[in-house]
């Protein structure tokens, strides 16, 4: 038997984890469809054990021929005369759905009671009484279009950055969600190669909280334009992902006892704290001590990028510890 089911990312978890036994020992034959990217919607026992086909939004050739094979053949369109004189606002409106496509071709005709019915950009644009963007803010289009966002703020286009920003604010997205993704941007693209950008994005954060919709477009603008012009480094996310995954790969390293606090007599007679050297105490407020475990000593976790604010960083760093640990790379 086959078990057909549509819309199969309604299910939640649990009763997704219902049908793996019937899927795994082959008593049904499983067919799920769905609008939303499964990856985010299946759960993963159940996705690992089904075929993926992606169906994707057909081709301008393809709605093309649709229209004038709508206009040729159904019974009541092939009554009339239509002229596709244009065709660009039925396919941007469409957005490569064939069920939009004919709906609106449906709806452009049915309007006019006089032959010949001949279709233009204008007259569809006027017809049509919904918004057309195909946007789904719990949908796939909204992982896209905020994947396209940050990347454009990464590659520093703030044509294309904009372009973006724009399509999510007529789309009716949360502000709050584009903000929050500029306060990341921020940290993980801009970093620091410019740090006044975290301070821009999170003042952006507080304006749109503060000022609410339509107005709080405007920061949001302000700061997607500032962070695509900003000068680009990923060396603190690059940091931080070194180091993350050198603890997953060395475990719980202890702390050196010149580290550890000792707020007990106990401790200090076991050494912690021993050879601590304050660094206020020192010239310049630094004095060369070692701060990884034993077994890390040495080792480089950041990285300094090629740009002016963090060469100078790394200029004091290598004037501090020594070329040896803060070489140029």
């Amino acid at each position: 038997p086959i078990l057909f089911i549509d819309e199969i990312h309604r299910f939640s978890k649990s009763q997704q984890d219902s049908l793996l036994g019937a899927v795994k020992q082959g008593t049904v034959t499983l067919i799920g469809a769905t609008t939303e990217n499964p990856s985010f919607e299946v759960i993963r026992p159940l996705l690992s054990r089904c075929q993926l086909y992606v169906l994707k939004s057909l081709e301008k050739d393809d709605l093309l021929e649709l229209l004038q094979r709508a206009i040729t053949t159904d019974h009541i369109l092939k009554e009339r005369t239509i002229e596709l004189k244009e065709t660009t606002a039925m396919l941007r409106y469409s957005g490569g759905d064939a069920r939009k496509l004919l709906n609106i071709l449906d709806l452009v005709v049915s309007s006019e009671a006089r032959d010949p019915v001949v279709i233009t950009d204008e007259m569809v644009t006027e017809r049509l009484q919904q918004n057309p963007l195909a946007y789904d803010k719990d949908g796939e289009m909204h992982y896209d279009i905020i994947s396209a966002f940050i990347k454009s703020i990464r590659g520093s286009d703030p044509d294309g950055a904009i372009y973006w920003l724009a399509r999510m604010v007529e789309a009716g997205e949360d502000p709050a969600f584009i903000a929050r993704r500029l306060v990341i941007s921020a940290s993980e693209d801009v970093g620091l190669a410019n740090p006044n950008a975290l301070l821009i994005a999170n003042a952006c954060f507080d304006a749109v909280m503060k000022v609410g919709w339509p107005e709080g477009r405007i920061p949001l603008a302000e700061a997607t334009v500032y962070l695509a012009t900003s000068p680009k480094s990923n060396s603190a996310y690059m940091a931080i992902n070194n180091a993350l995954e050198l603890v997953r790969q060395t475990g719980n390293l202890p702390v050196p006892l010149h580290l550890r606090n000792a707020p007990t007599k106990l401790m200090k007679q076991l050494g912690y704290g021993d050879n601590y050297k304050y660094a206020h105490d020192y010239p310049g407020h630094f004095v060369k001590q070692q701060f990884l475990p034993d077994e890390l000593k040495d080792r480089r976790l950041w990285e300094a990028q090629d740009n002016a604010a963090e060469q100078k960083h790394a200029e004091r760093m290598r004037a501090l510890w020594g070329e040896d640990k803060f070489r140029k790379s």
